[in-house]
Parts: C-alpha cells; sequence; structure tokens
C-alpha cells in the first residue's frame, strides 16, 4: 500500500487519445468540497471523471451513477471520498466487479479494507490526496 512505483503507475499518463478513467465515489457538486474541485483538477489533467453518487444526476459535465456496477467502463482508479465505515463495502463491489485499483482520500483510513482488498489483488492508495500526488509527479510546465 502507498508505494511510490503503485502511485505513479496508478497516475500514468492520461492523453486525449487514451485517457485513464477514475471513478470518484462521493463525488460533490458543490465547488468548494474537496471531492469536486480535486476531481475537477484531475479531468483538467487529462482524466475521464465517472462520477458515481446515487443522490445527483450529473456533475462536472458527467452523468452520475448510483454505483460503480452501474458505470458504463471499468476504471482504471476508484478514487473514494467517503467516510471510513463505507470502504468495505466499496472494496465488496470492487472485488465482484474485478476493479484493479483503489485510491482512498486524505484523511480516510480503514487498514482492514485495504488488508482485504490487497489480498483480493487490488493495488491500494490510503490516505493520499490523488490531485496532491499528480502534482508532485508531474514535472513544472
Amino acid at each position: 500500500m502507498n508505494e511510490p512505483e503503485l502511485i505513479r503507475n496508478m497516475l500514468a499518463a492520461s492523453t486525449k487519445a487514451s485517457p485513464r478513467t477514475i471513478a470518484v465515489i462521493g463525488l460533490s457538486e458543490v465547488p468548494s468540497k474537496p471531492s469536486h474541485y480535486v476531481s475537477e483538477y484531475m479531468q483538467q489533467h487529462g482524466y475521464k471523471i465517472y462520477p458515481v453518487n446515487p443522490s445527483i444526476q450529473s456533475v462536472l459535465g458527467e452523468k452520475s451513477y448510483p454505483s460503480l456496477a452501474e458505470l458504463p467502463i471499468k476504471p482504471d482508479i476508484v478514487n473514494v471520498f467517503r467516510l471510513p465505515k463505507f470502504i468495505p463495502a466499496i472494496v465488496d463491489e470492487m472485488l465482484n466487479l474485478g476493479l484493479p485499483n483503489l485510491w482512498v482520500q486524505l484523511g480516510i483510513i480503514n487498514l482492514e479494507a485495504a488488508t482485504r482488498a490487497e489480498a483480493g489483488g487490488i493495488h491500494v492508495v490510503m490516505d493520499r490526496c490523488i490531485m496532491v500526488e499528480h502534482r508532485r509527479l508531474t514535472p513544472a510546465a
């Protein structure tokens, strides 16, 4: 978990011709919330965002889906902005769908769920901000 090489691999180059996809669980419509501005940043840097939030229709110009199972694609990364108590159910859904990469945002920790995810073959980054890590790995223009 959280190995530098794993983080680099998850955030591998995203291009217009081949965008990396990120399902964002808990993406909010509220611009001041981290789930919103972090996802907007990733979108602006070439990643295709798939909001997963059953309480909204769309956000950041993208249709929102009620669950991972209802996404039209298998995302490269599942990025989670939910409380730690929700992580085990997300891991269960990822295991059922064969999704490879779980990124749990800064301040959200559920080590038991992370251990279960890794035992099931899911790569895990936990308690790290995807935007901060992307900025750190991306050379200044």
